[in-house]
């Protein structure tokens, strides 16, 4: 979170590979479904849902945010739905190349799903400084940030580390090197 994997992973996208959002499909075509609002409806009544009878994402954050009961039940209900639509994703034999971007990957023991594992990394400094640019207090983020694994857990998990305290530039010739080295004719 802050460190820069949503940028990253544009990048690999833009080297020919279709992005999975883990994030954007839960928000588009999870959280969206009928019997998901049903559920969340008849978990939380209308006290996470908006005026228009959708989900209000962030009431439910604040709801299971902090609360490992709450969260893994809605993890419960969400996770499996998320997993079907990789796995119907995967078994699209197209030969179109995939980046999955994963928040929490390694939280949820995620890593056997994919051939490899980049983690997208920066000092403390910086990422608290990106979350604050994005509008979240400096209370919030570390709140969060002390919710997930430690960065030098994760560093040692990964397969593949992109240090991005420097610019989109370094980044992107990260990104570059990457490609040429771990996909076979890729050129980046």
């Amino acid at each position: 979170m802050g460190c820069g994997k949503s940028t990253a992973a544009r990048m690999v996208a833009a080297a020919d590979f279709r992005l999975i959002d883990a994030d954007a499909m839960i928000r588009e075509q999870v959280l969206t479904t009928a019997d998901v609002v049903a559920a969340v409806r008849a978990k939380w009544d209308d006290a996470v849902l908006g005026e228009n009878g959708k989900i209000d994402r962030r009431a439910l954050a604040e709801r299971v945010f902090g609360q490992p009961e709450e969260l893994a039940w809605l993890e419960s209900l969400t996770h499996p739905r998320l997993f079907d639509l990789w796995r119907a994703d995967i078994a699209d034999k197209t030969d179109q190349r995939r980046v999955f971007e994963v928040p929490l990957l390694f939280e949820k023991q995620l890593e056997n799903w994919f051939d490899f594992t980049v983690c997208v990394a920066c000092s403390p400094s910086q990422q608290l400084a990106r979350l604050e640019q994005r509008g979240m207090p400096r209370a919030l983020a570390e709140q969060r940030i002390s919710q997930q694994l430690p960065l030098a857990t994760k560093l040692e998990l990964s397969d593949i580390v992109l240090w991005n305290d420097g610019s989109t530039d370094f980044l992107q010739a990260q990104v570059d090197r990457m490609l040429a080295a771990m996909v076979p004719g890729c050129a980046a």
